[in-house]
C-alpha cells in the first residue's frame, strides 16, 4: 500500500564506506581500515585534549560546557534541574553545508 512518501535510502555502513574509499583510492580495504581507526583515535584524542578537532572541509568536533538548567520529563510534566556538564557538539563546515544543500543564494 503507498503512502505517498519516497523511500528512505539505505544508510552506508561502515564496511560499504571502506570498500568504497578502498575503490576511490586505490588502496587496500586493511589499508583503509587502519586509516580511518587512526583518524578517529586522533579525533578523539585532540578533542579530549584540546577542546576540538577539525576535520578541513567536512567539521569540526568540539567539547562544549553545558550550564546547568531546569528540564522537563514530557510524560509526566516533572521539572528537575540537570546538573553542569561537558557535552561533545559537531560544526558542520561550510564547505560541507554547500556541497550536500547547493551554495545559499544572495
Amino acid at each position: 500500500m503507498a503512502t505517498g512518501k519516497p523511500a528512505a535510502a539505505k544508510k552506508m555502513s561502515k564496511t560499504q564506506l571502506i570498500a568504497e574509499l578502498a575503490e576511490a583510492t586505490g588502496k587496500n580495504k586493511k589499508e583503509v581500515t587502519q586509516f580511518m581507526d587512526g583518524l578517529t583515535e586522533i579525533a578523539y584524542r585532540e578533542t579530549k585534549k584540546n577542546g576540538e578537532f577539525t576535520l578541513p572541509g567536512f567539521g569540526k568536533l568540539v567539547k562544549a560546557h553545558r550550564k546547568a538548567r531546569m528540564v522537563r520529563n514530557p510524560q509526566t510534566g516533572e521539572q528537575k534541574k540537570s546538573p553542569a556538564k561537558t557535552v561533545i557538539k559537531f560544526r558542520i563546515a561550510k564547505a560541507a553545508k554547500d556541497a550536500v544543500l547547493g551554495a545559499a543564494k544572495k
